[in-house]
């Protein structure tokens, strides 16, 4: 999906225009920094100055009360620099952001959720700054090329990676699963004998869900993106997601084949929700339920959904439920990663703004944030006993694993008439009116803009 899904997104049906963050943005309680911002060492903010007096505007699509652990892990930079930093969450902020550039009333920072609206603010606003040596240093430091590269336009790096998601996971149940004797699959033939076993024991392995109101579709999307990387590996996807291959394209079909041989097999779909069209009818949120009471075993989903599991699910190795990385196809393409992030952009170049740019893209801070709860980063220098959760802390594993080659969801990297328009659409299409591959991927063809 795109990376606009928020926490809210998770518990609530959500449209096209406010879908924003991932799980990036779901937090805790929000009061680790805060208790031990009196007793924090100063010393990493010395070469920030002095700072007193001066305020930073921070402005994000996280509200209330996800930003709390937000302004909790500003503390420690704000007593050690003497700086005030405001935050502002808004629901609107997609399209308030651009406004608000253009009028000349920018925020300092922003939290950026996709390069597509990087790209509009840098070529269309021309009110970002280019970020400063100290934030280029510790991005070429602490995050990998990938990273950089999304937070540049036109061979100008302006935007700092902060938090991230991995999509590249299956749910199932450890529970389950030495119950019946299964083993997690190491590898895409693995996964699908898992499946045809599953089968052969009268049971039906994947349960799968693509609904979500208006932005319907998206989770095939993710299908297709995760099987495109595994199939062909980064550079076609490059090629994909910019267009330099047509939708249509023979390989293009080939990845839609095979999602079709799970998500569309009778056999394999929708164990303890129907038949093959109640894919397209299950929202995403209810999609992996089923795992819990042993009517399927198999759910591809994103580390964020890690909040939509029940209140008591213990989630782990030895839990109800736990999740898999999603198996190579081709071993030539190393350990392809999906997932999704935010970047810190600037639209001032004073000193203080500069300096809580550099800040956002420490360590110190992905460690700060990281302990506030429910949150990631691709930042190596985040230290993952500081993380919470187990499935977040694998996230951080496959993050900082130096085989893994990550890409950034492709519907994010598309223009909005297809990565958020044809591509959702036509996906359901695909499933709920049986539409003939051909005809879908012609679909979307159409629909990209000249």
């Amino acid at each position: 999906m795109a990376n606009r899904l928020a926490c809210r997104g998770i518990t609530a049906t959500v449209g096209v225009a406010v879908l924003t963050l991932g799980a990036v943005a779901c937090g805790g309680t929000g009061s680790t920094t805060a208790d031990q911002a009196a007793n924090v060492d100063c010393k990493p903010y010395k070469k920030y100055g002095d700072l007193s007096g001066k305020q930073i505007t921070v402005y994000t699509s996280i509200v209330a009360p996800e930003d709390q652990p937000h302004i909790n892990s500003y503390k420690p930079f704000e007593q050690c620099t003497g700086a005030k930093v405001v935050y502002e969450g808004s629901k609107e902020f997609e399209a308030q952001v651009v406004v608000r550039a253009k009028s000349g009333n920018a925020p300092d920072i922003a939290y950026v959720p996709q390069p597509g609206l990087l790209q509009t603010l840098v070529r269309d606003t021309k009110a970002v700054k280019p970020a400063s040596k100290g934030v280029v240093d510790n991005v070429d430091k602490y995050f990998g090329k990938d990273w950089k590269s999304y937070g540049t336009v036109d061979g100008a790096f302006y935007a700092a990676p902060i938090g991230a998601n991995v999509k590249s996971f299956v749910w199932y149940s450890p529970k389950q699963f030495a119950k019946k004797g299964y083993q997690v699959p190491q590898t895409w033939d693995d996964m699908i004998a898992l499946s045809d076993q599953i089968v052969k024991d009268g049971g039906k392995p994947w349960c799968a869900g693509i609904g979500s109101g208006e932005a319907t579709g998206w989770p095939a999307t993710d299908w297709m993106e995760d099987v495109m990387l595994r199939m062909y590996g980064p550079d076609v996807y490059n090629q994909w997601v910019t267009h330099k291959i047509p939708f249509n394209d023979p390989k293009v079909a080939a990845v839609l084949a095979k999602v079709g041989s799970i998500l569309k097999n009778p056999d394999y779909v929708n164990g303890g929700l129907g038949d093959v069209t109640s894919v397209a009818s299950t929202t995403f949120q209810d999609a992996g339920l089923p795992i819990l009471d042993g009517t399927c075993f198999l759910h591809r989903q994103a580390s964020f959904y890690q909040a939509n599991w029940p209140e008591g699910t213990k989630v782990g190795k030895d839990g109800d439920v736990y999740a898999f990385y999603l198996p190579p196809i081709n071993k030539k393409f190393g350990k392809p990663v999906l997932g999704g992030g935010e970047f810190a952009v600037a639209f001032s170049d004073r000193p203080e703004v500069v300096a809580f740019q550099e800040f956002l893209s420490s360590p110190e801070w992905a460690n700060l944030k990281a302990k506030e709860g429910n949150w990631i980063s691709a930042n190596t220098g985040l230290d993952i006993a500081n993380v919470d959760t187990p499935v977040n802390k694998l996230s951080v594993q496959l993050l900082q694993d130096p085989n893994a080659v990550f890409r950034f969801d492709g519907s994010d990297l598309m223009p909005g008439e297809v990565g958020a328009g044809s591509f959702w659409t036509e996906m359901t299409n695909w499933i709920a009116n049986n539409k003939p591959d051909k005809q879908v991927l012609n679909a979307i063809e159409r629909s990209w803009p000249k």
